[in-house]
């Protein structure tokens, strides 16, 4: 295709930058509500801050020591609109916070539990109550000095899911969604945005054209503001780094710990993916770029020294089987510690040389319903108000069934095709709720499901992510769609990675990137 193609279709309503959760979630409220949406991340959905987080839907109760009532209301009130929303990736967790001698006192601790419980309209998550650790079996992994604790609710979230889905209902929805596509620079033609894109798979370039610009690039808005707008210095966001470590499983319980540091600050110890437990999260401020953030040493060494101040048995950094890190996007605020700066979101509209654009700086992933909200309003003041508000009671694809329906839907599954394993049945139950059935389709027999690719991932599974949620590479399944990377060997990673890039490959030859931002609606999503 001609690489200097260019738009001449109508021009687009809205073009957003950034495939992360606030990204993803503008352009699925705003395509709801009757505008056109286009949107380009230059890398796979959510593969920046969006899917390196604790995965929790919190209200964050160490918020309330810094005074952010809103923040927390408003993000306590969201568990249960989101829980309800996607039942499948999102469930309740019941979290153990033990009383530490000579940090926060019980009354204090037990005074935030009291609003964070009242505060954020809790109907269906339980209430917080106390626990005698000498009897109750989440006390036995701890050491013996840990002997009264807080038991509170929040809920898990499958986060780089919860991207994708977002995504995928904007798609069905009318929005255009390209991935691998950088916005390489934009500029104003008669109050119109004209935005450039490279694809970055093909070396491709295009343009297109929208009247309102959405900044949503996470810890690269700065760097959009300063390179595709053309303004230099742009310095509006603090780059704070989370680590997470993952070790073998520690404890056999479905609940998590919360666990306070002399420091000041908190970190979580969380079952996760069945076999492990989940341990963090580090807050460091982060000085290169946002895509090469790894975890140091240090934050290794502080993750494994706070966890073996509770547990029995000590962290090691030789347990470690696998650790992630990413970049927050924090609105500077002049805070003096990375932990103490804001994680709430800043909304600022400009008139950019005659068009608007709209920058989204900060936020949280248990927010980010309630910021697309909120940037609609923007948009609305700009373009024209559209519809109304409709995410809080709207399902996202797969979450058709009841908060307390997991355990029938999964019931349902392994009736309709008796031939899946509890473990499968439950992680495509999991994973894509009641669209695992598209996953299945016909299938009479596990050989039906095509190649086996090692633990209990095939072929069928590899298709429906190539095909109906944008993954391009064994990154893109392994540690973002789902985690099975945690047991493939090396080998068997590379198979994937393989297929994956063969399928994408045709799906990128049937529609280009130009055909999907310059051309029809809708293309490339199915």
């Amino acid at each position: 295709m001609d690489a200097s193609r260019h738009d001449t279709g109508s021009v687009r309503d809205l073009f957003i930058i950034g495939g992360g959760i606030n990204g993803c979630g503008i352009a699925r409220d705003a395509v709801g509500r009757g505008y056109s949406v286009a949107l380009a991340e230059m890398n796979d959905l959510a593969s920046g801050t969006s899917s390196a987080s604790t995965k929790l839907i919190h209200g964050g109760l160490r918020y309330l020591e810094h005074y952010e009532f809103r923040l927390v209301r408003e993000a306590l009130m969201e568990r249960e609109v989101l829980w309800k929303s996607a039942p499948h990736i999102i469930r309740p967790m019941r979290f153990v916070l033990p009383i530490h001698k000579g940090l926060r006192p019980g009354w204090l601790i037990r005074l935030g539990l009291f609003l964070y419980d009242h505060i954020g309209g809790r109907k269906l998550l339980p209430p917080t109550r106390t626990l005698d650790m000498r009897s109750d079996p989440m006390g036995e992994p701890l050491k013996a000095n840990y002997r009264r604790a807080f038991e509170y609710s929040d809920c898990w979230v499958e986060d780089a899911r919860l991207v994708v889905l977002n995504a995928r209902d904007a798609a069905d929805r009318g929005a255009e969604i390209a991935t691998r596509t950088k916005v390489t620079h934009v500029r104003v033609e008669d109050g119109i945005w004209i935005v450039e894109l490279e694809d970055l798979t093909t070396g491709e370039k295009s343009e297109t054209r929208a009247r309102m610009l959405i900044n949503a690039a996470g810890p690269w808005v700065d760097d959009v503001i300063s390179g595709a707008l053309g303004r230099n210095n742009a310095q509006n966001v603090r780059l704070v780094r989370g680590s997470h470590i993952v070790v073998p499983k520690i404890y056999d319980d479905e609940r998590a710990y919360f666990f306070q540091n002399a420091d000041g600050r908190i970190f979580f110890a969380i079952p996760y993916e069945n076999d492990y437990t989940l341990i963090g999260t580090t807050d460091k401020d982060h000085d290169g770029q946002p895509g090469k953030v790894e975890i140091d040493q240090e934050e290794i060494e502080y993750l494994c020294n706070s966890a073996s101040e509770y547990f029995k048995q000590p962290v090691k950094p030789e347990d470690i089987v696998w650790n992630y890190s990413g970049v927050r996007s924090l609105f500077d605020d002049g805070a003096s510690k990375a932990q103490e700066a804001t994680r709430d979101y800043v909304l600022k509209v400009e008139e950019g040389a005659g068009a608007p654009v709209l920058h989204v700086f900060g936020g949280k992933i248990t927010t980010f319903r309630k910021l697309a909200e909120s940037a609609l309003d923007e948009i609305g003041e700009k373009l024209g108000t559209r519809g109304s508000p409709w995410t809080d009671s709207a399902k996202l694809p797969g979450g058709g069934f009841a908060t307390d329906a997991y355990e029938a839907e999964v019931s349902r599954l392994k009736r309709d095709y008796p031939f899946l394993d509890d473990i499968l049945s439950r992680r495509l139950v999991r994973l894509y709720g009641t669209e695992a059935r598209a996953i299945l389709a016909d299938a009479k027999e596990v050989q039906h499901l095509g190649e086996h690719f090692g633990a209990d991932l095939y072929e069928a599974e590899l298709r429906h992510l190539a095909r109906r949620e944008w993954a391009m590479t064994a990154e893109d399944v392994l540690w973002r769609r789902t985690k099975r990377g945690l047991k493939l060997s090396n080998e068997q990673a590379a198979r994937v990675d393989a297929f994956m890039r063969e399928e994408a490959a045709r799906i990128r030859e049937q529609y280009p990137v130009a055909d999907r931002l310059g051309g029809e609606a809708g293309a490339g999503t199915s």
